[in-house]
């Protein structure tokens, strides 16, 4: 499942949480709004992965946990690539697929299924987290001192939000059915043998249908639809 996490530019769409519009050309500021994002987002595709192996090691595929990827290291997930070119963007990200062979499954189509669905739940479960995180920090901000509240609740309720919009957004794209994306899988599992075989062919051609779809705008406005109306009744 190639650059799944491809498109981290949906965050381009959403207001930021409490974090000013940063300048391109003032380092400091370009800094901190990287230290912002990188926690939740190496957290949450390093998670995400990691459920996949998990899910996959249960039902009997030990490719995942023999490569060493059933860890929460995230330095064993990150794809050179990916992690540059979040760097230099501060919005886009990926990381490195974990191996799945469903030649170890019982039950293929099914036991797919659930492994792809792990990711995004996954996903979905640290939003929750990260929004639970951010209700409490802002419920005992009162109680920090003036100078704690700069230098430590500030920057706590920053990643707390930036990890609840992180994981959303991470959850929702993945579940799109656009192979190679776990949206695709998971429809495959419902289709007929040979229309699966047929739909999944178009992965080879999934990494240029994404690039489309987010130069054009049509990817970006799908996200804003969908996880517009959750940002904002949850900020």
């Amino acid at each position: 499942m190639p650059h799944r996490l491809l498109p981290f530019l949906a965050y381009c769409l959403f207001p930021p949480l409490v974090i000013a519009d940063f300048s391109m050309f003032d380092i400091a500021p370009i800094i901190k709004e990287i230290a912002i994002f990188a926690v939740p987002m190496f957290l949450g595709i390093t998670c995400h992965e990691v459920a996949h192996g998990y899910v996959a090691y249960l039902l009997g595929d030990p490719t995942a946990k023999n490569a060493g990827r059933l860890t929460l290291n995230p330095i064993k997930h990150l794809d050179p690539v990916g992690t540059l070119v979040f760097i230099l963007t501060r919005r886009i990200g990926w990381a490195k697929p974990v191996p799945v062979d469903p030649r170890y499954f019982q039950n293929p189509r099914r036991d797919m299924v659930l492994v792809s669905v792990a990711g995004p739940v996954t996903n979905f479960i640290l939003a929750a987290l990260f929004y639970g995180l951010y209700l409490g920090l802002l419920a005992f901000g009162p109680s920090f001192s003036q100078s704690m509240q700069h230098s430590l609740l500030v920057p706590l309720v920053n990643i707390a939000g930036a990890g609840t919009l992180v994981n959303i957004v991470l959850g929702v794209f993945n579940l799109l059915p656009l192979p190679p994306l776990d949206g695709s899988k998971i429809l495959a599992g419902f289709l007929p043998r040979h229309l699966a075989y047929q739909y999944l062919q178009i992965e080879r051609y999934g990494f240029i249908i994404l690039i489309l779809l987010a130069m054009t705008g049509v990817f970006g406005k799908f996200l804003n639809a969908v996880v517009g109306p959750v940002y904002s009744m949850l900020f």
